[in-house]
């Protein structure tokens, strides 16, 4: 009898592995390529779960010619609730995004489905922003995410926290639209807790004060080499319009 539960046990194992890494293969399907093409920009995304499947959302739209969407989300939690949630966030952003020219109208149509939909104590930040081939303008909905940081010649710009609490919090949640513009050579990074909640083998968090410091000797190097090999700055540098690292 001990040996058939034992065997039992086994095969439901791995049943369930079989499915983590089924699930496991659909959300990397849904990642967008780490290096989107839009004309003026230089583009670098990058994730990596915790576990076999992740809470954390980043999404490339091409809604237009003229407007190309990037999405960054840190649901609460991890593993195979957090990604369910998370397909859920992106679905309802893909399918609503091009009917909004306001952003913040876009953010209050996002918050009352998830306050509609929404399951107890789960919930998702998210950070949306718009950009415009051979513009640095960068339209931005931060709906109770982390602020952008924007790396310019002069120094570092850290965006305001303001523009709305996490989707599904609040029917009564108001949203706002923010605004940067970025120069030739400026990087806009836009990321998640897991960048600065990141331990090392002492168990010491990397924290926003180390990455505040670490982020100026990266004024004008390409996105792809800050998000690549932050720590080892080089001279390489670009006359685009703007970089974003996410």
């Amino acid at each position: 009898m001990l040996l058939f539960v034992l065997m039992l046990e086994l095969k439901d194992k791995l049943l369930a592995r079989d499915e983590l890494a089924e699930g496991r293969a659909i959300q990397h399907a849904l990642m967008p390529e780490t290096s989107p093409k839009v004309p003026g920009w230089e583009l670098w995304l990058y994730t990596r779960p915790a576990n076999d499947v992740g809470g954390d959302l980043l999404d490339f739209l091409p809604i237009s010619p003229q407007r190309f969407g990037i999405a960054i989300g840190d649901v609460m939690g991890k593993g195979l609730g957090a990604a369910l949630f998370m397909a859920k966030l992106q679905a309802t952003l893909r399918a609503l995004a091009a009917d909004f020219e306001s952003l913040a109208a876009l953010g209050e149509k996002i918050n009352r489905i998830f306050h509609r939909d929404g399951l107890p104590n789960r919930f998702a930040s998210l950070s949306y922003l718009e950009i415009t081939p051979g513009n640095g303008r960068v339209r931005i909905l931060n709906a109770g995410h982390l602020p952008a940081i924007a790396i310019h010649n002069d120094g570092i710009e850290e965006m305001p926290k303001g523009g709305g609490m996490a989707p599904g919090l609040s029917a009564r949640a108001r949203y706002g639209e923010q605004q940067i513009d970025l120069a030739p050579g400026d990087l806009l990074l836009i990321y998640s807790d897991g960048l600065t909640e990141a331990c090392d083998e002492s168990g010491r968090f990397f924290d926003d004060e180390r990455l505040l410091a670490l982020l100026p000797q990266f004024s004008g190097r390409p996105a792809a080499e800050t998000g690549q090999n932050c720590w080892k700055p080089s001279t390489a540098s670009s006359g685009r319009h703007g970089r974003m690292t996410i």
